[in-house]
């Protein structure tokens, strides 16, 4: 555990001075970003176990690309919809049912990817695909996290209107002349890319946790979804910034504190928000109650 230096500013400069916390900051917020916003899709469309899916399913996509020397996005998106086409192969010549489907393919392909990982030479740790490092961060790995999280962020906010109206109601999207099932392709690719863009920092294992938990925790703040694709990114990068703080100080795994982080914003929505929380409905219903009784019994009418 690091000593606190004696003031406050002292503790936000302290970890700026060494150049592999200022780039494992840059990283975690940059890719706490690009999830949340992708998350807010993924939450409104029911996607959470596809999400899980893909994001544990692009492991041996990953290790190959490393194989073979080619770009870790390329195969994670080979991976990516090669998952998603098994489980509808799955779900559709068989009684099995979607969910375990999703189950039967995703664990079966990361487990054929932690079998790459046990039998590939490499002069680098392969295990931090699986649960990050993004103290370990080059400026090189910095440079392909930046470019790939714009591209994707680029292609969410020109799509955005698509996206949302598939979200929505994919029937109204296919009679205005939009194809959902390319949009679907579409956004199944973002996410492959997007698990890609989170390797470095939290892993194919805490990968869903960050395209999920930051769209779920502003659907609870909000009944706007141009709201909520502010609050989310927002929510996920103060959260980042605190996860690699917290674990310069404490000496924690940054990954997992940053997902910590996470949770804890999401149960503080649960419990707070002031429409949709544990605590905001019951004074909401608690007030619908109160106003009632005064309806029936108006302020200095007696009551028999």
């Amino acid at each position: 555990m690091t000593e606190l230096p004696g003031t406050l500013l002292e503790s936000l400069l302290e970890p700026l001075q060494y150049g592999f916390m200022v780039r494992a900051l840059l990283v975690a917020v940059v890719t706490a970003v690009v999830c949340a916003v992708l998350s807010c899709w993924l939450v409104l469309i029911g996607w959470s176990l596809m999400g899980d899916a893909v994001s544990h399913a692009v492991l041996p996509g990953v290790v190959l690309a490393y194989i073979f020397g080619a770009p870790f996005a390329i195969g994670a998106m080979i991976f990516g919809f090669l998952a998603v086409a098994l489980i509808g192969a799955v779900r559709d010549t068989s009684r099995i049912k979607e969910d375990a489907a999703i189950g039967i393919v995703f664990t079966t392909l990361f487990a054929l990817g932690l079998v790459l990982i046990s039998v590939t030479p490499s002069q680098t740790d392969l295990n931090h695909i699986i649960f990050g490092n993004v103290l370990g961060v080059g400026t090189s790995d910095l440079i392909q996290v930046v470019v790939l999280s714009a591209v994707i962020l680029l292609v969410l906010v020109l799509k955005r209107r698509d996206f949302t109206l598939y979200a929505f109601d994919a029937t109204h999207a296919h009679a205005i002349g939009l194809r959902p099932r390319v949009l679907g392709a579409l956004l199944l690719g973002l996410l492959a890319a997007t698990a890609v863009v989170a390797l470095q920092t939290v892993g194919v294992v805490l990968v869903v946790a960050m395209l999920i938990i930051p769209g779920a925790t502003a659907y609870l703040l909000t009944d706007r979804f141009g709201r909520m694709l502010l609050l989310a990114p927002a929510i996920s990068a103060i959260c980042a910034v605190l996860g690699i703080y917290l674990s310069y100080f404490f000496d924690t795994a940054p990954g997992a504190t940053i997902v910590l982080a996470q949770g804890i914003a999401f149960a503080l929505a649960y419990l707070f928000a002031p429409q949709q929380g544990v605590f905001g409905k019951a004074v909401a219903s608690s007030r619908r109650r109160a106003a009632r009784r005064r309806a029936v019994h108006p302020p200095g009418e007696p009551v028999s």
